[in-house]
């Protein structure tokens, strides 16, 4: 289950691995551009969270408005909408 709401200043990415798996958790916005990659690396089994402060891959604020999230985890790929509000 992931949840995201409208936030500001950050929001937090939850998410639940049944198995040991290679996450990727980036941030795109409406053009399909790359804002930020949250995770990239192996995590073990087990509830996991993930903050985002509203920021790019090289830590500058990002406009207000609307961005996707995609989280991979083997052969799982889901993606959500959410709201950046200033």
């Amino acid at each position: 289950m992931f949840t995201v709401y409208p936030f500001n200043p950050t929001t937090t990415i939850q998410y639940e691995l049944p198995e040991n798996a290679f996450v990727n958790i980036r941030i795109y916005d409406l053009n399909g551009r790359l804002v930020n990659t949250l995770v990239n690396a192996q995590k073990s089994a087990g509830y996991k969270a993930i903050k985002w402060a509203g920021v790019d891959n090289k830590g500058k604020a990002v406009s207000a408005g609307l961005y996707l999230y995609t989280i991979e985890a083997g052969e799982f790929i889901q993606t959500k909408k959410m709201v950046l509000l200033k």
